[in-house]
This record gives structure tokens, sequence and C-alpha cells, in this order.
């Protein structure tokens, strides 16, 4: 067998082998619809916060690299973790910033709660720059008891060729709440 065709035989099959793999993507859900782990919930004016935190967390959908500033573009994935053992926390807000400060997308329509040890996650394309390089999210959580700080973190991701780059981006508190203070949603 002349080489050339050993090696097209080889990326034939190594094409192959990805097609039916799960690299594929898979359809994201709608911001609006609660995976298993989570439940849309409605807060009244009697839901009494126990705890909860605004949370800031850094993201970038593109970093440069090279010499020449050449952009590489990056998915990011923003997770919640319920760190709780116990108790369930919910959701009241999960907003994307640009480099600007401007809103550039509400995930959330209505609180979810997510219950103990649960997680879930809200993806930004690749190929969605309009956050730029200075891109943030804001999570706002609340919950009726006194319980553990949630985990709150962006991975993010690039592939090139033969190039991939990852890397996590932890979340910061920037408010906290706290006393049995009266709910402020009110979202009947």
């Amino acid at each position: 067998m002349k080489p050339y065709l050993y090696i097209l035989a080889i990326a034939v099959i190594f094409l192959a082998s990805c097609k039916s793999t799960n690299i594929r993507p898979k359809s994201q859900p709608d911001a609006t619809q609660a995976t298993p782990s989570q439940k849309i919930v409605t807060l009244d004016k009697n839901f009494k916060i126990a705890s909860g935190q605004t949370v800031y967390v850094p993201v970038y959908s593109h970093i440069y690299h090279h010499n020449r500033q050449e952009i590489f573009e990056l998915a990011v994935t923003l997770s919640v973790r319920n760190t709780d053992m116990s108790n369930p926390m919910i959701i009241t807000a999960v907003r994307y910033y640009n480099s600007d400060g401007k809103l550039v997308k509400q995930y959330l329509e209505r609180p979810i709660q997510l219950d103990a040890l649960a997680s879930t996650a809200f993806f930004v394309n690749r190929n969605d720059t309009s956050g730029g390089l200075g891109a943030n999210f804001i999570v706002e959580w609340v919950a009726q008891t006194e319980m553990s700080e949630p985990i709150v973190e962006a991975v993010m991701i690039g592939t090139d060729f033969q190039q991939g780059i990852s890397f996590i981006s932890p979340g910061r508190v920037i408010k906290s709440q706290n006393n049995n203070k009266r709910s402020q949603f009110q979202l009947n």
C-alpha cells in the first residue's frame, strides 16, 4: 500500500470514529424549562430569606494569543452547584453582561429551585462574541434556611486544529442576604 493511501485510510477511520461518539453538540434546554434537578418556583411576599448571595463570575468569550494578538474564541459553561447536603436553594437570576456592563441575556424568566447537592449549567456558544473579553455573569440565589454556600464558577474551552485551551473562573460574592428578610421577589 502506498504511504498516502495508508494515511488517507487512517484519516477516514478516525473521522468515522469521531462521528460515532458524543462529540457533536447537544441542544440546550430553553431558559424557561427546568431540568429534573430543578423546579420552577414562585416566590411570594411570605417567602422569608435566611441566606442568599449575589455572585459575580468573570468569563471570557475570547482571549488573545500569539504575538499579533489574534483572537481565540471560547465556549463558556456557567456551573451553579448546591453544596448543601440537605437544603434546596432557589436561583432567582442569571444574567450575562458584556465588557461595557450592558445586559446581553437574562437566562431565567422565573426562579428555579436547585435541590440539595444538585447542579445546573448555563451555556454561551463559542461563536457568540457579544460578551467580549470582559464579559461576566451575575447569579442571585436565596434560601429559606441557613445553608452552605454554593459553588458558582465558569469553565471556558476552545479548540482549533491541534490547539486547545480550557480554564475555570471562580465566582466572587459581591452581596450577601440574611436575617430572615422578606423576599423582594413577588413573581405571582
